[in-house]
């Protein structure tokens, strides 16, 4: 069972690389814009003062005009480690680094910042699905991130053409609380999601 779902989660991995560089450029700017926006009257977010994020590559939703226009929280950035974990670090645009992977992240020389501190957690991904199951690149950084991060919020941030409506997922994977994409937030279940603006 676990190697078909390799297998699959592996085709996946293709088609979401293949549809994510089809939406093109302006499409990515334009849902990202949308996004923000979307992030940014979200009440979970307005009340999170330390909000994980990350540096976007190969064509993710780019969260930046959020760093910027919103100085006053304090922002970390993770930085991944030779043994497969992640360390935080708070985003300093002065000292990032790139990583062989492609994204930049926060240089080793920064302050560590304990994952406790982080309120909300805003998590990229190739791909969701409706109950919050991840796809992701295949390295398990983020798989065992949200495995530990039971204190916080989680937001998974996606287009909407990559919102699936079940991705195969293991035992231990652990679902996002919550989705957003530019049509809008989605909170998850194991049984229902819906679109709306979450007030809680």
């Amino acid at each position: 069972m676990s190697n078909a779902i390799q297998d699959a989660k592996h085709q996946l991995r293709a088609q979401s690389r293949q549809v994510r560089k089809a939406l093109g450029e302006d499409f990515q700017r334009q849902a990202s814009a949308a996004i923000c926006l979307h992030i940014e009257s979200w009440p979970l977010f307005r009340a999170s003062e330390t909000v994980l994020t990350y540096m976007p590559m190969r064509g993710e939703v780019d969260l930046r005009p959020l760093l910027e226009r919103h100085t006053y929280k304090r922002w970390l950035l993770p930085r991944i480690l030779p043994e497969g974990r992640m360390n935080f670090h708070p985003y300093d645009p002065g000292h990032l680094i790139r990583h062989p992977y492609g994204m930049l992240e926060p240089a080793p020389d920064l302050p560590l910042v304990p994952v406790e501190h982080i309120q909300l957690a805003l998590v990229p991904g190739l791909a969701f699905d409706r109950q919050g199951w991840r796809l992701g690149y295949g390295g398990g950084f983020f798989d065992r991130f949200l495995a530990g991060f039971t204190h916080g919020v989680s937001l998974g941030v996606t287009y909407h053409a990559l919102l699936f409506d079940l991705l195969p997922h293991h035992q231990h994977d652990i679902p996002v609380q919550y989705l957003v994409t530019e049509e809008g937030l989605l909170r998850c279940s194991a049984d229902k999601s819906e679109y709306a603006n979450d007030r809680r």
